[in-house]
């Protein structure tokens, strides 16, 4: 069982109705049908982000606003100081925000530059890594991350069917609350088989 509490928040009601179906019976989930900004409480904020911490459009430009443009200089300074100026798809960094009521985001990358995702497992990917990145603070620092506001991944920009984006996130976070006893080429075969992307370029037609 997750530490912490989810909270799917995004403007989109299409999104929002495809989170409901998506996560529907898996626990500590919350779907806010608005901006992230009109939530009372929060811990941590995903920055659904580029790989270079340019944090100027779409949420990223809201997170920015709401935190002070400071944030993506500490973001930047990660960036090139940990992975030599290019944060790679599929991690995931818990920054600091000095906000006394929202300490922290988790600046994850869903794309190397703004571009169409829709064909990609980017979504599961950074939702993925955004767990982790979470739960791993957890395991190590005194003041823990109780609760994540989400928006969706790769959905604007990134132009991802919101069901498909749902359907991502939700399995990451399915599996997620239960790890494994044991690992196999099976347990790798079955995973790889439901997300169901990845590898190589396919053309949209490709995808039902």
């Amino acid at each position: 069982m997750t530490d912490f509490r989810l909270i799917l928040v995004d403007p989109n009601p299409a999104l929002c109705t495809a989170w409901r179906k998506a996560f529907k019976g898996l626990p500590r989930v919350n779907v806010v049908n608005d901006r992230f900004e009109t939530l009372p409480e929060f811990d941590c904020m995903v920055s659904a982000a580029n790989s270079f911490g340019l944090m100027d459009g779409g949420v990223d430009l809201a997170i920015t606003y709401f935190f002070g443009i400071e944030l993506m200089d500490r973001v930047q300074a990660r960036v090139i100081a940990e992975f030599r100026g290019e944060q790679p798809i599929g991690t995931s960094m818990i920054v600091e925000t000095g906000h006394p009521k929202h300490p922290f985001i988790a600046h994850t990358p869903t794309m190397r530059i703004p571009m169409h995702i829709a064909t990609t497992d980017y979504a599961y990917v950074g939702m993925w890594a955004m767990l982790v990145a979470v739960h791993r603070h957890n395991l190590a620092e005194k003041k823990p991350i109780r609760s994540v506001a989400c928006p969706g991944l790769g959905t604007a920009t990134g132009a991802m069917p919101a069901a498909e984006a749902a359907r991502q996130m939700a399995l990451a976070y399915r599996w997620f609350l239960k790890p494994p006893s044991a690992i196999s080429w099976g347990y790798a075969a079955d995973r790889q088989a439901a997300i169901g992307r990845g590898g190589d370029v396919v053309r949209t037609d490709d995808i039902p």
